[in-house]
């Protein structure tokens, strides 16, 4: 699968397909001779680096393996005043969020509290209905490995020209509820009957985090800083709700704006979240969420019959699908070098990450570019996964 060179922000993540497309590159590169063999994670460095020098405005990233952890930066956090990324920048994480939200759903299985094969209809009656959908025929469990089949409401052409053009500026502070994103997609035919296929659909998760309401009677985002973020003292990290801003420290965050990658750059910080909700609207950084990753492959927040659940994947070879397998929340790939991660990517306004860890969670990588529009993500996976 090619590297895409021009990137539209929202079709990349928050409210769109953030799987990180260019980590298909990784997936056919040269495989290294020695994996992992890079203790001082200089080709790390180098391969960030050079994401610079290819047109991203700066790049921050955070590995923990069994030499200890690592934290770099290179470029700039702010092009205007010239100041420099930092290895503790916070940044919108994007479609990161469904790994959280997942898991948030899996512990309330283990309790008890639903059944993934319950219906959507069962939880939310008459909340997934109109031209072909039907959540009576649609599992939470579909909600979560993107087989529901519902369309991606960031896909509707209207939401897409008012928030990937330079429109965004006059709706960027709107509120959305999640039933105004559900409606979005309702407006529009199922991509397929339930089961039938496979296609990334941020409303999958917008209608996940209203499961989780209904069941728990509280949002969504408490149930995740109640169950992840503070028993793992991810202190960056955060569910910022309606919040324009990014707490400090952070960057400032970079958008073409559907322009190619030579054209005007604009300052696309602030932003209202709820355009994500669920799919993505976390705020973090790249330690925690190195952390929180390595914590949920090493089974740490769900028993092993959720956790093996999770890992239970499908095909992910369609719209949004960066070639490798994809479970409940979770994106499998298996790297040239034999090195099979595990994790997710994000991709919003501004922002495109990645978080990524081995199976066993004994080595993981998180780096983030504060610029929508840049390739260069295959090289930091190769460097620090495959040596190469």
């Amino acid at each position: 699968m090619a590297v895409p060179r021009r990137l539209t922000p929202v079709r990349r993540g928050c409210v769109a397909a953030a799987l990180v497309a260019a980590v298909a590159a990784a997936l056919t590169a040269p495989a290294a001779a020695t994996p992992g063999a890079d203790r001082d994670h200089r080709g790390t460095r180098a391969a960030l680096a050079a994401a610079v020098r290819g047109g991203v405005p700066g790049a921050t990233a955070h590995a923990r393996d069994r030499h200890g952890s690592w934290s770099a930066a290179a470029g700039v956090g702010d092009l205007r005043e010239g100041t420099p990324r930092g290895a503790h920048d916070r940044f919108r994480a994007a479609s990161i969020t469904k790994t959280f939200v997942a898991t948030v759903l899996l512990q309330l299985e283990a309790e008890g509290r639903l059944d993934l094969d319950d219906t959507v209809g069962a939880w939310l009656p008459g909340v997934v209905e109109g031209h072909g959908h039907d959540g009576d025929r649609i599992s939470v469990r579909q909600l979560l490995n993107h087989t529901s089949g519902i369309h991606d409401y960031s896909a509707d052409p209207d939401f897409d020209r008012g928030l990937t053009t330079p429109e965004f500026f006059a709706h960027r502070h709107r509120t959305w509820r999640p039933a105004d994103l559900v409606a979005l997609a309702t407006r529009h035919a199922p991509d397929f009957a339930p089961g039938r296929g496979w296609a990334y659909s941020n409303t999958n998760y917008v209608v996940a985090g209203m499961v989780i309401e209904k069941v728990t009677g509280r949002p969504y985002g408490d149930e995740v800083r109640d169950r992840i973020i503070n028993p793992l003292h991810l202190r960056a990290t955060s569910v910022p709700g309606t919040a324009p801003t990014l707490p400090r420290p952070s960057s400032r965050a970079y958008s073409k704006l559907s322009g190619t990658a030579g054209s005007r750059t604009y300052d696309v910080t602030e932003l209202n979240p709820s355009m994500a909700g669920a799919a993505g609207e976390l705020i973090s950084d790249a330690a925690d969420l190195n952390r929180f990753y390595t914590a949920l492959l090493r089974g740490d927040l769900l028993p092993p019959e959720q956790l093996a659940a999770m890992k239970r994947t499908v095909p992910a070879r369609g719209k949004g699908s960066a070639g490798g397998r994809y479970g409940l929340g979770l994106l499998r790939l298996e790297l040239p070098c034999g090195t099979v991660v595990w994790g997710h990517g994000g991709g919003i306004h501004g922002s495109l990450s990645l978080a990524l860890t081995t199976t066993g969670g004994g080595h993981a990588l998180t780096f983030h570019f504060n610029g929508d529009w840049a390739g260069g993500q295959d090289r930091v996976l190769a460097a620090e996964f495959c040596g190469a």
